[in-house]
């Protein structure tokens, strides 16, 4: 009994032992095999693996970015050359006019010198309109302000448009030249002259124009007289009324139901100014309108003078 007894646990033992051992075996071939797996597959099968999605990354980005390169330049030069174009044209233009203005002066104005001496008049009032008229039938006056270059002919189309874009030889010219508002008569019932003038960054056309809401211009009662010479008369507008405005075309009106829509109409534009000229104005002025864009063209600076004085020729 002892001895079966003995048998059997012997076999119990040999049984738990193998069991045991299989286990323990099993265990630390799992534990050995997966951290050697892990070692060996993990770590490096991951860097292995990693590392090669890592670099073809990269090296895609790369070319991404070497690819998009010529584009991103393609694009700048081709801005550039715009600039470029862009200034160019804005140049001649520029010139184009100022050799205009020297040739018409040099004709219409300063062949008259003695003439002005004898006399003793300036030179706005021997401008010879059928000289200026050889280079622009359109011409219908000539324009100046004391302190800015304003200082030209003025001429009136068919359109507001035309002016906007064409120098006063009529070719093209993205500065344009002044012009009168193709809704005014000339007919000596106008009771507004609008003239009208791009706000060209070196000053010339009506770029200048902006001076009128400096203190230093409007303090000065030298500025206050607006020259405007036509074929009938020369003429004196005082200045009443100076500032800017958002684009509108109220200030340009030149009809008018009654004298008492003119007189309210009158009395909104001298309210509108930013300094008091002391000067009134009533139902039987005519009055001369500058007007010209700013601040990329949302808003309009704007003068308003009335005739107070005129010599008919």
């Amino acid at each position: 009994m002892k001895g079966k007894h003995f048998k059997d646990n012997s076999k119990k033992v040999n049984s738990s032992k193998r069991y045991s051992s299989s286990k323990s075996n099993t265990n630390f071939n799992n534990r050995s095999n997966s951290k050697s797996n892990t070692n060996s597959n993990g770590r490096s099968s991951s860097k292995s693996n990693a590392n090669p999605n890592s670099r073809s990354g990269s090296k895609r980005s790369e070319k991404k970015k070497k690819s998009l390169y010529p584009v991103f330049l393609l694009i700048s030069i081709i801005i550039m050359g715009i600039c470029a174009v862009y200034i160019y044209r804005w140049t001649q233009d520029s010139k184009h006019n100022e050799d205009i203005m020297d040739l018409v002066k040099e004709t219409v104005i300063e062949d008259n010198k003695n003439e002005d001496k004898e006399n003793n008049k300036t030179p706005e009032e021997t401008i010879n309109f059928d000289k200026l008229k050889e280079f622009n039938s359109d011409v219908v006056g000539w324009i100046k302000v004391n302190n800015t270059n304003i200082d030209y002919p003025v001429v009136k189309c068919g359109d507001n448009s035309f002016y906007l874009n064409h120098s006063f030889d009529k070719t093209y010219n993205g500065q344009g030249w002044p012009f009168v508002d193709y809704e005014v008569r000339l007919d000596g019932t106008d009771k507004n002259i609008t003239i009208y003038g791009h706000n060209i960054k070196d000053g010339s056309m009506f770029g200048s124009l902006k001076k009128i809401l400096n203190e230093d211009w409007y303090k000065n009662s030298a500025n206050f007289n607006i020259s405007y010479i036509t074929e009938e008369e020369n003429a004196t507008y005082r200045v009443f009324s100076v500032y800017e405005t958002e684009k509108e075309l109220y200030y340009t009106n030149n009809n008018f139901e009654n004298d008492a829509e003119y007189q309210e109409f009158l009395d909104e534009l001298k309210s509108r100014s930013i300094v008091d000229f002391k000067v009134n104005v009533n139902k039987d002025d005519q009055i001369l309108t500058l007007s010209t864009c700013a601040d990329n063209n949302q808003y309009r600076v704007v003068l308003h003078a009335k005739k107070v004085k005129y010599i008919a020729k």
